[in-house]
C-alpha cells in the first residue's frame, strides 16, 4: 500500500494512541468503513423505494445478474 507521509503519520499516531499495530488499525478502519457503506438505514431504504425510476433500474440490474451478464463478488 502506498500512502503519503502525512497520511502515514496520522494513521501511525492513531494506532499508537490505541496501542495497536498500524496494520491492525488499518484493518479495523477498513472493515468499519466497509460495514458502514454496505448497510442502508430505514430512512435510506424508504427513499430508495419511493423512487420508481431507481426501483425499475435496480430490478433491471438484478435481472441482468440472474441472466449471468454480471457477477456479484462476495
Amino acid at each position: 500500500m502506498r500512502i503519503d507521509d502525512a497520511s502515514y503519520e496520522l494513521m501511525k499516531k492513531f494506532a499508537d494512541g490505541g496501542r495497536q499495530t498500524l496494520s491492525h488499525c488499518i484493518e479495523y478502519a477498513t472493515l468499519s468503513y466497509i460495514t458502514n457503506e454496505i448497510s442502508v438505514s430505514e430512512q435510506e431504504m424508504k427513499e430508495i423505494l419511493s423512487d420508481p425510476v431507481l426501483v425499475k433500474e435496480l430490478r433491471k440490474g438484478l435481472k441482468e445478474v440472474k441472466e449471468g451478464k454480471y457477477r456479484i463478488v462476495e
